[in-house]
């Protein structure tokens, strides 16, 4: 297959670059503890310096899969199907969520909201990055605001992301897996002043699942 056609199947969202995709237990946020078929999609040019999957970064480190067929194997596992990155957004969602909608599944992304929605989706975590923020008509689709806090800059870049949401939007504050232990005890104090919000953790780091 050359280039050319390759970039035309990922444009037509026929073809996606997975890094990898599992049946699992979602770990954080609005559905943590609910089983969850996870297809990772590669591709990201957000940068977050403490991202836990920068592997996930280039797109080309990753095999091109047909999305119909990867549609259809994660749904012989669950009907609930995440999509996540990388930036999963940055392809053409639509035929991979057409086929999943046709097989009966529920999809949630996970998504810094830096690009464009495609694609059928029940359920969007939007997890905001400052390095590229969110497109302005996204704030109002997302189902979950989770916010990442790395230092204590990020609470008061979490209220003002928390304005651009809509008021059934369910809020999470979660802590940078390394900064765990020093970060906790302060969300604690954020919500309990702030008690919309709520706390997220990555269970599934607990429970060494991936």
């Amino acid at each position: 297959m050359t280039k050319e056609q390759e970039d035309l199947l990922l444009k037509e969202g026929k073809m996606l670059p997975v890094m990898e995709h599992f049946y699992t237990i979602q770990g954080e946020g609005f559905h943590a503890g609910k089983a969850a078929y996870f297809i990772r999609l590669g591709g990201c040019d957000v940068g977050c310096h403490w991202c836990d999957v920068k592997e996930s970064w280039d797109p080309t480190l990753h095999p091109l899969m047909d999305a119909v067929e990867i549609a259809e194997t994660a749904a012989k596992y669950c009907k609930t199907i995440v999509l996540t990155g990388g930036e999963p957004l940055m392809w053409n969602l639509e035929i991979l969520t057409s086929k999943l909608k046709e097989l009966g599944c529920t999809i949630h992304i996970e998504t810094s909201g830096a690009y464009p929605m495609s694609g059928q989706l029940d359920w969007i975590t939007l997890s905001p990055k400052k390095t590229g923020l969110p497109l302005q008509d996204i704030y109002q689709k997302a189902s979950e605001l989770k916010v990442i806090i790395f230092n204590n800059n990020d609470f008061k870049f979490a209220q003002e992301q928390a304005e651009k949401v809509s008021e059934t939007c369910e809020l999470y504050l979660q802590s940078e897996w390394s900064k765990r232990d020093a970060n906790y005890p302060k969300i604690t104090d954020f919500i309990l002043e702030h008690p919309r919000w709520r706390s997220s953790i990555q269970t599934h780091k607990y429970l060494n699942i991936p």
